[in-house]
């Protein structure tokens, strides 16, 4: 026997106050175990039954009927458990009735549950008890596209009240992750939802019986009058007066409502149009918004709006819809008109021609905006180019001097006359040097410097956001969503494979722009005379040194970098190529005859201090112009990733070996401008002082002033030094640096010294031979001397000591200078003394004895006094000398010896005493 169930216990309702037929939800405890199991439910003592719907044990739902109490217990009563008690309470509100000829602002809804006439409670249709969630479970919204759905049952519909229900589309759309238990329960539901729909219909029927009842009597007492009658349209007859009465009715009631009436349809009209405003304010009020989104700068929101807009009233067929959509329309014509000149407005970011090229491909308008703005873009860029050149040309004639083309990075390294002095100290030859220049510029770039750099950034700043908006119209990120379902993508890629060849002329002529505009600045001579007017314009005074123009190339080539980066093609950035190899080609030109012109200031330089070899810092200042010039173009010789030698040409092989040897030249010519230098304090006087005083070259020491002589010898211990030292190492920074031609330039330069130092030690070889070789005759006849008539020898003569101490003083000059040119100098001094001697010799006709050993004694004195400096020639010329002279017979030999050995001794004598001039001939075992 089943243990007996607790009663029902109401613990909550919602909501807790209502007016009549509000939906409430009842919660307890025991409330039942079906809807067979309830049968009682009473809210404010008011039966409810015939609504509730039972839902589970501790939830049952149903309408509030028409109560007499204003506040009242739910009690519910089962089967299973009897009659219930509530913990809680409810309140019915009742509403302000509306009569018919009360006048009221509020609509009252027209849809009553209830009679008002005769609060008759009414039976409710089953199918407006339908509930929105038939299974009576969760509802969980799957992550099926509803796209999918309708494509997976066509012509089928998920909505339970559709005639095409699909019940596998109602599952997969809201219980698509339900468990098998929970529609196990579900079944349950909709059984019990199917009697539950049975009992509905039943009930609706009891619940109209005395409304059923009611009629059949009046139609059945109408039906018995009219049969007693026996005719309808007699006078006087009950149908009759039946009509009469009706008739009166109508008249007393059309004059009594007839106001109402007319009030009720002007505000039905009312309501209408409100419910008509209220229900499309949307559309009506758009005008508005638009307006006041635009100015706010909220596109994005007048977007949705006019799609939506679009989308509801764009086919309208009503009158006032298509006036308000048309005033719509214009407003977004004057957008797109807004948009479309901030599109083509310049400046402008990157990020703004997006937004802009977004929101009028949103807005559908015509033709191609993205391309517009390409082509604007195109445009600007190149009216920026010739804009900025507009304006540095104007500013370099309005001032020509403080931008001359001349003012170098620091002066091209110059230094004052006192810096030159500390700085030659410093130099070591063989050894790099390092310029003293300082970072900083010391004076402002020039013009055409400042322009390269404006154009650069402006091509490099603008040319890589036109780039990529061009990459971004090529695949289509310029359009949003909207775009893209509408086609518009595939329309864009469309449009930009046809205008491929457009954006590559574009590009084609921004890069022709720039490099023309470069050439009219720096090379001029490579335009024809139609760019020239277009392009050029310059004032080309003077040219840009060599620094000016590494600092132009370097500028380039960072650009060329950066274009390279955007993936831009080879073939579009090879006109930059182009212009980089030929500004390479002409700054080493320009810096090589800038460097031609410094070596020919080097005479400026020339302090003639020398060193423990007889070297001036003019070989070191030389190779110094040469290793700053060399350094200053290792950026320009070397070759970037792409870029083609410079002396790839033959033309300009050759032409940089031309101005290679004119640097050479120039130090040559430099050279021989000194050893022509006037001197107006040149003292030879030296030349023929009395030999008897040992401090004649004392003053040689103590004049700071230099002879021509002592010029000469510089500049050909100069000579020696850069044939045997500086031109090698300078061959060798050519070859370093991968200049051609090493050979030439080494071959022609070196016989251009050779010839200019055989020049010159000529002439210091007739400057200082001529003076000694024209004193042997006069000292050899000094004294009415006559070889046939003279005394027996006793010693050499003074001319003999003369000719001595004169070639003792150009020894000693030759050897304060530089001691390696000492044995060439001596050797030509005692060839052309020699000769002398042979030349007096034979134009003697008649030696006595006497006078024969005289002259033997003499010349073979001299002989053997420079033997250390004798040649080939020289010995001829004294062996000539002795055979002109008569045989000795065998007591003239004694003779000769004992005057051979008083010669000896008295010259060697004399010699010692000018020692240490003479060390150099007396040293030797002669």
């Amino acid at each position: 026997m089943s243990r007996a169930r607790q009663p029902p216990l109401v613990t909550g309702i919602s909501p807790k106050e209502g007016t009549s037929w509000t939906k409430v939800t009842i919660r307890g405890e025991n409330l039942g175990t079906g809807q067979e199991d309830l049968i009682g439910l009473t809210i404010c003592g008011h039966s409810c039954l015939l609504t509730a719907e039972w839902m589970s044990a501790s939830k049952i739902v149903c309408r509030v009927g028409q109560a007499k109490n204003d506040k009242g217990d739910i009690i519910v009563t089962t089967k299973s458990g009897g009659k219930g008690t509530s913990t809680v309470s409810f309140k019915i509100l009742k509403p302000e009735k509306i009569g018919i000829l009360a006048q009221s602002a509020v609509w009252v809804d027209e849809m009553n549950y209830y009679d008002l006439r005769t609060d008759r409670n009414k039976g409710i249709s089953p199918l407006s008890l339908r509930p929105a969630n038939p299974l009576g479970i969760d509802i969980d919204k799957g992550k099926v596209p509803q796209k999918d759905l309708e494509e997976l049952f066509h012509g089928m519909s998920g909505d339970f009240t559709s005639e095409n229900f699909s019940a596998t589309w109602y599952l997969i759309e809201n219980h698509s992750s339900t468990s098998f238990d929970q529609l196990k329960t579900a079944a349950n539901n909709l059984r019990k939802q199917a009697n539950k729909k049975n009992e509905g219909s039943l009930a609706y029927v009891k619940g109209g019986l005395s409304t059923f009842f009611e009629a059949q009597d009046a139609l059945a007492a109408i039906h018995q009058k009219l049969e007693a009658d026996g005719t309808e349209k007699v006078e006087g007859s009950m149908t009759q007066k039946l009509e009469n009465v009706l008739n009166r009715a109508s008249e007393t009631a059309d004059a009594l409502f007839q106001e109402v009436l007319g009030r009720k349809d002007k505000a039905d009209s009312t309501r209408n149009a409100l419910n008509v405003l209220q229900r499309f304010k949307f559309l009506f009020n758009l005008p508005l918004n638009i307006e006041k989104n635009i100015q706010k700068g909220d596109y994005d929101v007048v977007i949705n709006d006019y799609e939506k807009a679009k989308s509801l009233f764009g086919k309208t067929e009503v009158q006032v819809f298509k006036k308000v959509y048309a005033e719509v329309e214009t407003r977004i014509e004057a957008l797109r008109k807004l948009l479309l000149d901030k599109l083509l407005e310049t400046p402008s970011t990157l990020h703004d021609q997006k937004r802009y090229i977004r929101y009028l491909s949103d807005l559908h308008a015509l033709g191609d905006p993205a391309w517009q703005c390409i082509g604007a873009q195109h445009k600007w860029i190149l009216q920026l180019m010739h804009s900025c050149k507009d304006g540095y040309v104007k500013d370099q004639k309005s001032n020509p001097i403080l931008h001359s083309p001349m003012l170098d990075l620091d002066n091209d390294g110059r230094h004052s006359p006192k810096g030159r002095l500390s700085q030659t100290a410093s130099l070591k030859r063989g050894s790099s040097f390092q310029s003293a220049r300082d970072d900083s510029w010391r004076y402002k770039a020039p013009q055409q410097v400042a322009f390269v750099d404006k154009l650069t950034k402006i091509v490099v700043g603008q040319l890589p956001n036109f780039w990529k908006l061009w990459i971004s119209y090529v695949n289509g990120s310029l359009f949003s969503e909207t775009a893209e379902k509408s086609g518009q993508v595939e329309r864009s890629k469309k449009n930009a494979r046809q205008r491929q060849n457009d954006f590559k002329r574009m590009i084609h002529e921004v890069m022709q722009s720039l490099v023309k505009l470069i050439r009219g600045a720096l090379l001029p001579f490579s335009l024809g005379e139609g760019e020239i007017r277009q392009y050029g314009g310059w004032e080309m005074k003077s040219e840009l040194s060599g620094v000016w123009l590494t600092h132009v190339i370097h500028t380039i080539r960072l650009s060329h970098e950066s274009l390279s980066a955007l993936e831009i093609p080879n073939d579009m950035l090879q006109t930059v190529q182009d212009l980089i190899l030929d500004l390479r080609v002409r700054c080493i030109m320009v810096t090589l005859e800038h460097t031609a012109e410094e070596v020919k200031r080097l005479t400026e330089k020339e302090d003639w201090i020398i060193d423990n070899e007889g070297i001036t810092s003019l070989p070191a200042h030389f190779e110094q112009c040469i290793t700053l010039a060399l350094q200053s173009l290792q950026g320009v010789l070397e070759c970037k990733p792409g870029e083609a030698s410079v002396f790839q040409s033959q033309k300009i092989q050759e032409e940089v070996c031309r101005l290679s040897i004119s640097i050479m030249q120039a130090l040559i010519d430099c050279l021989e401008y000194l050893s022509m230098k006037p001197d107006g304090d040149v003292d030879n006087a030296h030349l023929s002082m009395d030999v008897s005083s040992p401090d004649l070259f004392g003053s040689m020491h103590e004049d700071v002033s230099l002879s021509s002589e002592q010029r000469l010898l510089i500049i050909l211990s100069n000579c020696r030094y850069l044939e045997s030292h500086t031109f090698l190492n300078v061959a060798e920074h050519f070859e370093k640096h991968g200049f051609q031609g090493i050979e030439k330039i080494t071959q022609v330069t070196m016989a251009s010294l050779k010839e200019l130092d055989q020049r010159l030690f000529e002439t210091y070889i007739e400057l200082k031979a001529d003076p000694i070789v024209g004193s042997l005759e006069p000292g050899i006849y000094a004294g009415y001397f006559d070889w046939r008539d003279c005394l027996t020898p006793t010693g050499v003569r003074n001319y003999v000591k003369e000719a001595l101490v004169n070639v003792i003083a150009v020894h000693a000059e030759v050897f304060a200078i530089s001691k390696e040119l000492v044995p060439r100098v001596l050797a030509r001094i005692v060839e052309a003394v020699a000769e002398e001697i042979s030349r007096l010799m034979q134009c003697v006709s008649v030696f006595s004895k006497n006078g024969a050993l005289q002259a033997r004694l003499e010349i073979c004195a001299l002989r053997d006094a420079v033997a250390v400096c004798l040649t080939s020639e020289s010995r001829s010329s004294f062996k000539q000398a002795l055979e002109a002279l008569p045989q000795l017979s065998s007591g003239a030999n004694k003779k000769y010896e004992r005057s051979a050995a008083l010669k000896n001794g008295s010259l060697f004598s004399f010699l010692k005493t000018w020692a240490p001039y003479t060390d150099f001939f007396i040293s030797r075992d002669t």
